[in-house]
């Protein structure tokens, strides 16, 4: 299990705070849910912005937090929504994503139609039923368009909580594989297939027939898995909060990506019981509710449990 090491910052001075942001092209945020993912994608992204950084900040969470962090209504395509500075947003919804990237690979049945089948022909009725994950596949699908837009100069990623974020994060792998075995498989039998429609009527396909999508499909997944390995391209961020709960989830993200060969460039630790004034002159204080650590016996007792998740 990988390990948490957690450095205190003693106080923040203002002369030694970066008046923009110092981010590779790709920014995540991970981390359980509701640590403050949203939040912290929100104001990365419109730091950015505020740079005049051309930036998209896209949400994968099916919460769609997002909207509610900006007040406003954000569509599943990416939109502008802040005149006065360059930031684009966008929510990603799976269901629509696998309905919109349904036909790449042969309709409601992918496995199908990478035989060379109809949506309506005898192999669909006997493959039929959309595959395990299809729909994170499908939205895996809408954020590598993202990621390659070239109108954006950094793209900041929301994703969903812990579990969700590590399936998505399985299916460059998962995909690359599938891909390759449903490559070979249809190559291997294309002839029974042929042979199977010419027995209910079908007419012979093109054996190269969407062959083509699922090159480049499986080429831009392995530019996702080579972008998201590159620190000097990504930079994962894991957010958390001084919880058992939230340090466990956290641990077990940080593992994960140590296998998958993702690097971490910063654990974020939310919520911490802090006085304001004692942290930082750069905002005033008084417009934030801050801790009583000396009298407030319930402050001292989070204080404690906080410092203790994070021994």
């Amino acid at each position: 299990m990988a390990e948490i090491d957690v450095e205190p910052v003693e106080r923040i001075e203002e002369d030694v705070v970066p008046t923009g942001i110092d981010a590779p092209e790709y920014v995540l945020y991970g981390g359980k849910g509701g640590v403050g993912k949203t939040t912290m994608a929100a104001a990365t992204a419109l730091a950015s912005a505020r740079d005049g950084t051309r930036t998209l900040v896209v949400s994968t969470d099916p919460a769609h937090s997002l909207s509610d962090t900006f007040e406003y209504d954000i569509p599943s395509e990416a939109t502008r929504i802040r005149e006065e500075i360059p930031l684009y947003a966008a929510e990603i919804d799976p269901d629509a994503a696998l309905e919109e990237q349904a036909g790449m690979l042969g309709g409601e049945n992918p496995l199908g139609g990478m035989l060379g089948d109809e949506d309506d022909g005898p192999m669909a009725s006997l493959l039929g039923g959309a595959m395990p994950g299809a729909d994170e596949a499908a939205a895996m699908q809408k954020l590598l368009e993202f990621l390659d837009d070239e109108r954006f100069e950094r793209v900041v990623v929301d994703t969903a909580p812990t579990g969700h974020t590590l399936r998505l994060l399985e299916l460059p792998e998962l995909m690359d594989t599938m891909v390759g075995r449903m490559m070979s498989l249809r190559q291997r039998f294309q002839g029974m297939m042929d042979g199977v429609k010419g027995m209910f009527g079908g007419g012979v396909d093109d054996p190269e027939e969407g062959m083509d999508d699922l090159d480049a499909f499986k080429e831009r997944i392995q530019d996702l898995r080579r972008t998201l390995r590159d620190p000097s391209k990504t930079d994962f961020r894991v957010v958390m909060i001084p919880e058992e709960m939230s340090v466990f989830e956290s641990k077990r993200l940080l593992a994960q990506l140590d296998e998958f060969g993702i690097p971490v460039g910063t654990v974020i630790v939310n919520r911490v019981m802090e006085n304001l004034a004692d942290v930082t002159d750069s905002v005033d204080s008084s417009q934030f509710a801050t801790p009583n650590l000396e009298e407030c016996e319930f402050c001292q007792q989070r204080w404690e449990v906080q410092q203790g998740a994070l021994r």
